[in-house]
């Protein structure tokens, strides 16, 4: 069996980059990715926002954190991590006491989309290439390209 997801959206804040006791990095990142689309019943256009909780880790965790900041694009391949309970997202209580869902990712590829005016240049990083994982780094994946 087998799963992936892939995101592209915007950092809805600055990563926060913690270590592990035995020194591995770990970088968390909330991405906000967007869906437009217009109500073929009103006719009016809609827009739905859906958050992701993103976890970064090793080498690729420090990249991320040294080159992202809010507002910046970027592309995530990953795996959804369900609640260990439930096999679901996360759910929990907000202060408003509505009820929330946390879409937790962890990343196994980081592209950062933002263009270098903005500081971040359309570079990626794949941990599985420096960990033995049988990855490319992201600037050979062209060649795989079948067109």
């Amino acid at each position: 069996m087998y799963q992936k997801i892939v995101i592209v959206g915007r950092l809805g804040r600055d990563p926060d980059m913690r270590y592990m006791p035995d020194g591995t990095a770990v970088t968390s990142m909330n991405v906000a990715t967007d869906r437009r689309w217009t109500d073929k019943a009103t006719g009016q256009p809609t827009q739905e926002t859906t958050w992701f909780r993103v976890s970064v880790w090793g080498r690729q965790a420090e990249t991320a954190n040294q080159y992202l900041s809010k507002g910046k694009m970027v592309l995530i391949e990953g795996h959804l991590r369900p609640d260990p309970q439930t096999g679901s997202p996360k759910m929990y209580t907000r202060q408003d006491g509505t009820m929330g869902t946390s879409f937790e990712v962890t990343a196994e590829l980081v592209r950062f989309l933002s263009g270098r005016e903005d500081g971040g240049g359309a570079s990626g990083y794949d941990d599985r290439a420096s960990s033995g994982g049988g990855g490319k780094p992201a600037a050979q994946e062209e060649d795989d390209i079948p067109f």
